[in-house]
């Protein structure tokens, strides 16, 4: 990459360069093209990165994937050089010492490893806060503090779902509503699920607002699938919406574009063309939503190029101090902002080879 990294610290200048910033590519250890593609996005997710590193300054604990991930993210912030490579050796040999899926040398899925990835360091985070907990609790009970009384039952109920709350929640989690309402006494119900990305459906010549829309449609549940209402003390006609009640920090979205059809026996790429902003304000949002009118800005698109799920490679493309760049694996490249329609995805689908837009992630601005 010598001649590639030079050419780019070229194209960006010394002047523009942003100090204390690195662009480094990634090595591809044989289809690991998916796994690179979304630590590249993540590490440019501003909240995570901050987090990772703030971690690895942190007390050594045993090896484990946050760990590895902190060394990668460390390597690439303190690097003497601007611009470069850097091989992620341990952070992949620990990703397939976890888990079997990745434990071979096929294309997957990085939708599903992003899924992982944040949900196992979710996982170690509330394992070691609950670890610290047990040792607290053990120093207040040998100081003697003396029972509490049950009175404080709901107040520790609360704080206990405080403290799984991690900064990996902090960044991604949302919340979603699920708004039912009887169209024969009008009452309505909601239940609340978390989520820490989005996945929509994607259809032709769209948009992401669109699709989010598509996501927020009032369907309504009549013969067989009448809703049991508890007002009425039977089942009746309903409608039923999903809004979204918490806004996250980063929005993930997922564009659904592997589709399973039955006459081929096996998912294919929906190549759809389907614009996402470099701005976005979702309009899906409950009534009670905290935080209705965040805007959001484009910072990473995980992109696939190529025919099908299982086959084809992952790039990224990052917006770094106002310019965007593409990673893909050891090669780095400064882009046109012009450039990015060209990841929407194709108008028609007589080509499905195509590089379309995959995972976006969306940062507030506030």
């Amino acid at each position: 990459m010598g001649a590639n990294a030079s050419a780019l610290e070229k194209e960006i200048g010394p002047e523009q360069f942003p100090v204390n910033e690195h662009y480094f590519g990634l090595v591809n250890f044989g289809n690991t093209c998916y796994c690179n593609s979304v630590l590249q996005a993540l590490y440019f997710c501003r909240p995570f990165r901050e987090k990772v590193l703030a971690y690895k300054v942190q007390p050594r604990r045993k090896e484990s994937l946050l760990t590895c991930l902190a060394d990668l993210f460390n390597s690439i912030a303190t690097q003497k050089k601007k611009v470069g490579v850097i091989p992620p050796k341990k952070f992949i040999s620990r990703l397939r010492k976890e888990n079997e899926l990745f434990d071979n040398y096929m294309q997957q899925d990085a939708h599903e490893f992003l899924n992982y990835l944040l949900n196992t360091i979710a996982d170690l985070l509330q394992e070691e806060k609950s670890q610290e907990r047990q040792q607290n609790g053990k120093v207040v009970q040998n100081g003697g503090g003396g029972g509490s009384g049950s009175g404080s039952n709901t107040g520790e109920a609360e704080s206990a779902e405080k403290n799984q709350q991690t900064w990996v929640h902090e960044i991604f989690q949302g919340t979603l509503t699920n708004e039912t309402r009887c169209l024969n006494c009008e009452a309505v119900s909601s239940k609340d699920e978390d989520f820490l990305d989005l996945s929509v459906d994607v259809e032709q010549n769209t948009s992401i607002t669109h699709c989010l829309r598509g996501f927020s449609n009032t369907e309504t549940l009549c013969s067989e699938y009448k809703y049991y209402c508890e007002q009425c003390r039977s089942k009746q006609e309903a409608q039923k919406r999903m809004r979204v009640k918490k806004l996250p920090m980063i929005l993930a979205l997922h564009l659904k574009r592997f589709k399973y059809m039955d006459q081929l026996h096996r998912y294919t790429k929906l190549s759809y063309r389907v614009v996402f902003p470099l701005e976005l304000r979702l309009f899906n949002t409950s009534g009670d939503a905290t935080n209705p009118d965040r805007l959001y800005d484009l910072v990473a698109v995980v992109v696939h190029c190529g025919s099908g799920p299982n086959r084809g490679h992952y790039i990224t493309i990052v917006k770094s101090h106002g310019f965007w760049l593409l990673f893909d694996d050891d090669i780095v490249e400064k882009i046109d902002a012009q450039a990015i329609e060209e990841f929407y995805g194709l108008t028609s689908d007589i080509s499905k080879n195509s590089e379309s837009g995959y995972i976006l992630f969306y940062q507030s601005r506030d």
